[in-house]
């Protein structure tokens, strides 16, 4: 089984280094990535460009015009490109543990997406992270623990590793709020049976949502990779929510429907 780690970025380029370091530290390094860059400048092509050199495994880099977010347009644009026949989804801002490749591959079963979890790290935490370069993804989780009484982490728990029952994992089988692709893994075929990302999504907010519904409709069901597969969120400021509502309603649309293909997705790429 091939992997792609589709990471999605826009003009951080501290934070975007810091996530392809956690990839290089990955236990399982049979897979490939693709950075799926919503617009960025020329710092991010270089950085980029300097891990390629250093990286054992192929990296490659997806671009598109800066005409504001369009996360959903970038990801279906590097889901065309790639050939690898499972996918992960995450963000430039998330460090990967060095157990999340092999997580998800331990994971992945056909008929089924998964759904990751995140911890949150606070805006100092994430500025020491950052400027002194720290490899939090080696911390132990008493350490993780300490960080959390100290108020750098929202949470500790879920950096554990536990062996949790195949059947427990599936009870979110078609629950749909809640999943991000910050951590999101699922097979190309049957994201490309739903057309990917609906690009009719303007702006920050709810395309997540609106492909694991439609995975769900298509028969595709949810499994959790919690105690399995966690990244570290770094902080940053919120995104504009301007078109939010708009959104909302795109999704309310979706829900009263039937629909399955998005509107606009990923078949104008292949």
């Amino acid at each position: 089984m091939k992997i792609v780690v589709i990471i999605t970025t826009y003009n951080s380029t501290d934070a975007l280094s810091a996530s392809l370091e956690g990839f290089l530290a990955q236990k399982d390094v049979n897979f490939e990535i693709v950075v799926a860059d919503d617009g960025s400048g020329a710092e991010t092509a270089k950085t980029i460009h300097s891990f390629q050199k250093r990286a054992d495994f192929e990296v490659s880099h997806v671009w598109q015009d800066d005409l504001g977010f369009r996360a959903g347009a970038i990801r279906n644009r590097a889901l065309a490109q790639t050939k690898a026949d499972y996918v992960i989804f995450t963000d430039g801002d998330c460090i990967p543990m060095p157990n999340f490749v092999s997580g998800h591959r331990s994971l992945a079963e056909r008929g089924w997406f998964v759904t990751g979890n995140r911890i949150l790290l606070s805006e100092i935490m994430s500025r020491r992270v950052l400027e002194k370069g720290l490899s939090v993804n080696h911390w132990p989780v008493r350490k993780w623990f300490v960080a959390f009484l100290r108020g750098d982490v929202n949470r500790w728990l879920p950096l554990c590793r536990l062996p949790v029952p195949g059947l427990l994992r599936k009870l979110p089988a078609r629950r749909w709020q809640g999943a991000m692709t910050c951590n999101l893994a699922a097979w190309r075929e049957n994201l490309l049976n739903v057309n990917g990302f609906d690009e009719t999504y303007s702006g920050w907010g709810l395309e997540d949502s609106d492909l694991t519904i439609r995975l769900i409709r298509s028969g595709i069901y949810r499994k959790s990779a919690r105690f399995a597969a966690p990244v570290i969120h770094l902080w940053h400021k919120e995104n504009d929510r301007v078109s939010f509502e708009k959104n909302k309603q795109r999704l309310e649309e979706l829900v009263a429907s039937h629909r399955i293909l998005a509107n606009k997705g990923a078949s104008q790429y292949l």
